[in-house]
């Protein structure tokens, strides 16, 4: 027997069991959409937010207040300004956002860590905080923005935030890249290795 008239046998042998779906349903039935989370889900949140009970630094203390207009700006030594203005104008794809929008500034405090740190060890690089921006330097966005300014400089696993270029939302959204992950570091390395033989 050759190859072709074995490899049809083995598919027919495999498919033997296999019935077209009626007629009436003739499409698979992905159930009612879920409004509540899943159990792993859940998990996620729960590990995030104990992991997030060691940033107690996020704490909601005086801060300067930033001006409206002006753009938020922040980078690691070793960071190149390059690295910084790509992100300003959206050189990487949004892989997360969080919307801290009309949220009440202890809401956002506890919001932020877990959502960074979940990010992190998901190996997201960069993801986007929409958070508004005010009029007067004493609004409610504006001292949102100011606070975010303060405690994304306090994580670890960020390495640079920019305000986002007029497309992305402007002066009321901040790009964030965080650091690789060691296993992500460790990948890397890895197809390097392959690449050199």
């Amino acid at each position: 027997m050759n190859q072709p008239n074995r490899d049809d046998v083995n598919f027919r042998a495999l498919m033997d069991d296999v019935r077209p779906l009626d007629s009436v349903r003739n499409r698979a039935d992905p159930g009612r959409p879920r409004l509540a989370p899943s159990e792993s889900q859940l998990a996620r949140r729960e590990s995030a937010a104990a992991q997030a009970d060691g940033h107690d630094f996020l704490s909601d203390d005086f801060v300067d207040l930033v001006p409206p207009f002006d753009p938020l700006a922040f980078r690691r030594d070793g960071i190149q300004q390059g690295v910084l203005d790509r992100l300003r104008h959206g050189g990487y794809s949004v892989q997360s956002r969080l919307h801290l929008l009309r949220r009440p500034l202890e809401e956002c405090r506890r919001l932020l860590a877990p959502f960074i740190l979940e990010a992190y060890a998901h190996d997201l690089r960069s993801v986007m905080i929409v958070h508004g921006r005010g009029r007067e330097i004493d609004s409610a966005p504006n001292v949102l923005r100011s606070y975010l300014a303060k405690w994304l400089a306090q994580f670890d696993e960020v390495q640079a935030y920019v305000s986002a270029e007029q497309a992305d939302g402007g002066l009321g959204a901040t790009w964030v890249m965080l650091r690789k992950s060691e296993r992500a570091k460790a990948a890397n390395r890895e197809r390097q290795q392959k690449r050199r033989g």
